[in-house]
């Protein structure tokens, strides 16, 4: 995959043009503004900020970004989380030369303080995606921003932090525009009904995020490389099973619904791959130890590999076009199985998605997550805690993230919108794309 095309190394300096003399692109000039107007608030602010330094920037600002990338779109995020958390790591790897390059483009600045890159490099890519025509989210950033780098003594050491955490944005920024993430058609319509084949759900107008199959990966060559052998035949015996299952407690009014597992259902409802695995890897980070770029690798590896997973896990859903339960469960009378009763009134505990069953994405994005993270970390012997103040009264611990996995997969057939056997798919489709993000992106150098 040719990671540098479209990407400029080039030193942002202010006014009109660039250090080349050509004239300056959008990005660059919008984020020189906002250093130069960061720089004079910070010059005023100085007396009052904090000595104490912060623990790890680079930990910090992944929960800045998580925060601030929440109101996207579930999928939206993967992405966004991928470019912040690549920026960061360049950033950082150009200081520390721990690991080789994403982009290989990167100017090499050993003196620099690796802190103020990761810092500069998130703040400077959030501020982009998220500031712009957002002034609540900018003033979130401009005092986070002003918060991280008042704990970073001034010097030559900071200013070259900063202009790596610069030229990283500029360099992710570029490099992602026009990656097929803004293509059209973003929703598409059903084809003729029948046994097997994806409908409309309740509350749905179109099938959503047709084009997410086409996002550009950060850590695989292509989607099309990971295509899942089909969902089992309507008359299998597997099939039936699956179907019987998300009937029976996936139902909205559920008699063997455990409240444990009403519980996961809500909590991951609310709560995407992205959010709850960047969570995970925080602590494990902080469990396990390591260098501030071990963490920019952890982070970046893990959240490209979220995407991946979410985009090849789109180009199977629209591949197959397979039904969700609810359409299943009202048509079950007309898929030739005996075993499947229909029921016409039968609804799902929580709102189906708007587009086809298999594989799960769900499934596909944590599963990539825990396979880089059990990689990294291992897979037992953790203590992980998972919340989400949209169900504040929830709380998940976890000491394997195999664990993880397994509440996700229950969530979606006890919330009534996937088959069991989605899951299975998603998770098989996770580990591979997770394994292979982790074997070909941001090695050792003497690997």
């Amino acid at each position: 995959m040719d990671r540098k095309r479209g990407c400029r190394n080039d030193a942002l300096i202010p006014g009109g043009r660039s250090s080349e003399g050509r004239p300056k692109d959008e990005v660059e000039v919008a984020m020189e503004m906002r250093k130069l107007a960061m720089v004079s608030v910070l010059a005023a602010m100085l007396p009052l900020a904090t000595a104490e330094a912060r623990a790890d920037a680079v930990l910090d600002w992944n929960a800045i970004a998580v925060t601030t990338a929440h109101t996207a779109n579930p999928f939206a995020q993967g992405r966004f989380a991928a470019i912040v958390q690549l920026a960061v790591f360049e950033a950082v790897n150009s200081v520390t030369g721990e690991y080789q390059p994403y982009l290989g483009t990167m100017t090499r600045r050993p003196g620099a303080s690796a802190e103020a890159a990761a810092v500069e490099a998130a703040y400077q890519t959030l501020s982009f995606y998220f500031g712009t025509g957002n002034a609540t989210a900018q003033t979130a950033l401009n005092n986070a921003w002003m918060s991280s780098m008042g704990a970073i003594p001034d010097g030559q050491a900071k200013t070259e932090g900063v202009a790596a955490g610069d030229e990283a944005a500029l360099a992710l920024i570029t490099l992602r525009t026009g990656d097929g993430s803004a293509s059209l058609p973003a929703t598409t319509a059903p084809g003729p009904a029948g046994p097997g084949v994806w409908q409309l759900t309740t509350g749905c107008k179109a099938g959503i995020a047709y084009n997410w199959q086409f996002v550009k990966p950060f850590g695989i060559s292509s989607a099309q490389d990971y295509l899942l052998g089909p969902p089992p035949a309507l008359g299998s015996e597997r099939y039936t099973r699956a179907y019987n299952e998300v009937m029976t407690l996936g139902a909205s009014n559920s008699t063997q619904r455990p409240q444990d597992r009403a519980n996961v259902v809500l909590f991951f409802q609310a709560t995407s791959p992205t959010i709850a695995m960047n969570e995970a890897a925080r602590q494990l980070a902080v469990e396990k130890g390591g260098t501030l770029t071990d963490h920019a690798r952890a982070l970046a590896l893990m959240n490209m590999a979220i995407n991946d997973a979410l985009v090849a896990s789109f180009y199977n859903k629209y591949h197959y076009n397979f039904w969700r339960p609810e359409t299943a469960i009202h048509d079950g009378g007309t898929d030739s199985n005996p075993a499947t009763m229909g029921d016409p009134a039968w609804a799902p505990f929580i709102a189906t998605p708007c587009f086809p069953s298999y594989p799960s994405n769900h499934g596909s994005g944590v599963n990539a997550a825990a396979e880089v993270l059990r990689r990294l970390y291992g897979e037992a012997g953790h203590a992980i805690t998972l919340t989400n103040p949209a169900v504040p009264t929830i709380t998940l611990t976890y000491d394997r993230l195999r664990e993880i996995c397994d509440d996700v997969s229950d969530a979606r057939v006890y919330g009534g919108i996937h088959f069991r056997t989605d899951q299975e798919a998603g998770a098989d489709l996770g580990r591979g794309v997770g394994a292979d993000v982790y074997k070909h992106n941001l090695r050792a150098v003497d690997e």
